[in-house]
C-alpha cells in the first residue's frame, strides 16, 4: 500500500484540510468497517466472542511489541497514556527526585507534581533544551526523568539521540517518555532508544480512534514497580492464569478486543505502507512547512533555530488571521498562545501552500 491509496480511505480529508492530527486523527473507511464487523460478531455472538479474546489480546500485544521493537511481555496494553502514567506513579517509590519540562501536557507533570515525591524540578523548553537537560541533570541530580517527545503546544521535539546518550551517562535514571504526540511519525526502536518506559494513547497520529493505548519497559522496570505485591503473585484464579507482575497492575481488568483491535488494525496498515516512507514523507513535509511559515513570521525564534522539529507548528497570528482560517475550512485548534497546525500524512506540500497563501494576504 501506498501512503496516496491510504490517503483515499480518510473522506474528512479529501473535502477539508484537517490540520489537527495533535488534537485527534481522523477514522478511516477500512476501519470503520473492520470495527462494524466486530460489532455484528457481538451482536449476534454475545459472550462466545469473549472466549478468543485472550488469544486475540497477545496478537495485538505481539504486534504492538513488535512494531516499536519491545519485549512481548513487558508491553502493556491501557486504555490511554493517562491511566498508564498514574498506575506507574501509584506503583514506583516516591523517594525519588523528578524532573520535568516546563508547560509539558498536564496528564505528564500532574501525576508527578501531585504524587508526593522528594522533589519536582523543571527546565524550560528552548532553543537550548538539550543542554538545558544536561545542565539539569548535574544540578538537580533526578532519579526519574518525565517527557513528551515532542510538545504538544509548540511541537518541539527533543533530540532522542541526546536522550541515548544522556542515558548512557546516567544509567540509574527512570527516563519515562510520553509519546502520544510521536508514535506513528517515525520508525522507532524501544530496545536501542535509551527509555525505560514509553507510553502513549493512540488516537492521534496512529490513527486508531479511542480508548487504546500502550507502555512499554525495559526489563529492570518490572521489580521496580510495586514491589509489595510480588509476595501475592501469582493469584490463583483461572481467567488471570498468564498474567505477569505488570499485567496485574497495568491490565487488571477486561480488555476491549474491539479497541485495542482498532490500534492493531492501524499498526498493520502503518506496517504495509512502511515506517520508513512515512517518516521520510512526514520529515520532507516538516522541513517545507517549517521553511514556508518561517519566511511568513509566525512561528517562534526558537522553533525556527532547531535543526529538527515534528510536523506540530504553533501559529503566533491574530485575530483576523484565525477568521481566516476558519473561513477556508481549515481545521485546527487553539492551544497557549496561538493556533496550532499539525500535518500527518493525509495532508501534502498543497495544504502548506494553502494556509500560507491564506496568512500572507491577511
Amino acid at each position: 500500500m501506498t501512503i496516496e491509496k491510504f490517503t483515499n480511505d480518510f473522506p474528512l480529508a479529501n473535502h477539508s484540510t484537517y490540520l489537527n492530527t495533535a488534537a485527534s486523527g481522523l477514522m478511516y473507511e477500512s476501519l470503520m468497517e473492520w470495527r462494524q464487523g466486530q460489532d455484528i460478531d457481538y451482536l449476534i455472538s454475545g459472550s462466545k466472542l469473549r472466549d478468543s479474546a485472550g488469544k486475540r489480546i497477545e496478537e495485538i500485544r505481539k504486534t504492538v511489541a513488535g512494531f516499536f521493537d519491545a519485549d512481548v511481555e513487558s508491553t502493556m496494553l491501557v486504555p490511554n497514556f493517562s491511566f498508564g502514567l498514574k498506575t506507574f506513579v501509584n506503583g514506583i517509590n516516591k523517594k525519588k527526585k523528578v524532573l520535568l519540562l516546563e508547560e509539558d501536557y498536564p496528564s505528564v507533570n500532574w501525576p508527578f507534581l501531585s504524587g508526593g515525591f522528594d522533589k519536582v524540578s523543571f527546565v524550560k523548553v528552548d532553543r537550548d533544551l538539550e543542554n538545558r537537560i544536561e545542565e539539569a541533570f548535574k544540578t538537580d541530580e533526578p532519579d526519574i526523568f518525565a517527557f513528551s517527545i515532542v510538545q504538544y503546544i509548540s511541537g518541539v521535539k527533543i533530540d532522542l539521540n541526546f536522550i541515548k546518550q544522556l542515558k548512557k551517562d546516567y544509567p540509574e535514571v527512570i527516563f519515562l517518555a510520553d509519546g502520544t504526540q510521536y508514535c506513528g511519525t517515525e520508525a522507532f526502536s524501544f530496545k536501542d532508544s535509551g527509555i525505560d518506559v514509553l507510553g502513549s494513547s493512540c488516537y492521534k497520529w496512529l490513527l486508531s480512534s479511542y480508548f487504546n493505548g500502550f507502555m512499554l519497559f525495559s526489563e529492570r522496570m518490572s521489580e521496580m514497580l510495586f514491589p509489595d505485591s510480588f509476595a501475592f503473585e501469582p493469584l490463583p484464579e483461572p481467567f488471570l492464569e498468564g498474567k505477569n507482575h505488570l499485567m496485574y497492575h497495568f491490565e487488571p481488568g477486561h480488555l476491549d478486543t474491539l479497541t485495542l483491535g482498532s490500534l492493531n488494525f492501524s499498526l498493520q496498515q502503518f506496517s504495509t505502507i512502511g515506517m520508513e516512507v512515512i517518516q521520510d514523507y512526514l520529515k520532507e513535509l516538516s522541513v517545507y512547512a517549517k521553511e514556508r511559515l518561517s519566511e511568513l513570521k509566525v512561528i517562534s525564534e526558537e522553533v525556527c533555530s532547531r535543526k529538527e522539529h515534528s510536523t506540530i507548528f504553533n501559529l503566533e497570528i491574530d485575530n483576523k488571521m484565525v477568521g481566516a482560517m476558519k473561513s477556508r475550512d481549515i481545521i485546527f485548534s487553539m492551544r497557549g498562545k496561538g493556533a496550532r497546525v499539525s500535518f500527518h500524512i493525509y495532508n501534502s506540500k498543497k495544504d502548506v501552500d494553502k494556509l500560507a497563501n491564506i496568512l500572507k494576504h491577511q
